[in-house]
């Protein structure tokens, strides 16, 4: 049993017979009553995002996690399929289990939660930021823009994020995976 001093961002707790991941928290100490923690989380059998306060000092039920590097190899309408990279095994995971789906190309190394209890995986850690090749956009003109202008770009997985007007097609960009925003453009 573990208590909210122990919340973090990334934590799995058992709460209303589900397994949650703490996706965002914000400790709050008012100047007149208890402290208490916001908390953000997300269902990791379903997806559903969850906002809940705990007051300071209540029992929460944590679950032991494992973690380990996984390929990522396709994704066949329904499921995702994984490789571990130690012993190639593989597992397949639901969309709702992942967090930027749209932002993963086959042969990504990421980090996969494991239950210890069941050995059961829970979710999907993308690395921080991926770098993808623009497909589709439309020019950009120059002149007719005050300041930070932008245009949707989809990338080869088929997302699409807002780039600056100077990114062409053809071009690699740097994303930040948990915005699922542009970063930086790619010289090669």
């Amino acid at each position: 049993m573990a208590t909210t001093s122990d919340i973090r961002n990334g934590l799995c707790i058992r709460y209303n017979n589900d397994i949650y991941k703490i996706t965002e928290f914000l400790h709050v100490k008012p100047g007149k009553g208890p402290a208490f923690v916001r908390t953000k989380m997300k269902s990791v059998t379903n997806g559903k995002v969850l906002e809940n306060t705990f007051s300071a000092g209540h029992k929460i039920d944590d679950v032991r996690v494992e973690t380990h590097k996984f390929q990522f190899l396709y994704h066949d309408g329904e499921f995702y399929h994984f490789m571990n990279q130690e012993d190639y095994t593989q597992i397949r995971l639901l969309e709702a289990a992942l967090d930027r789906p749209d932002l993963m190309k086959e042969g990504e190394i990421v980090t996969i939660l494991i239950n210890t209890e069941d050995n059961m995986p829970l979710s999907v850690e993308m690395p921080a930021n991926v770098v993808l090749e623009v497909t589709a956009t439309e020019p950009g003109v120059k002149g007719n823009t005050a300041t930070n202008a932008t245009k949707p770009a989809t990338v080869e997985t088929g997302a699409e994020v807002n780039v600056p007007l100077f990114i062409n097609e053809g071009d690699k960009i740097r994303i930040e995976t948990e915005k699922g925003t542009y970063k930086e453009r790619i010289k090669e």
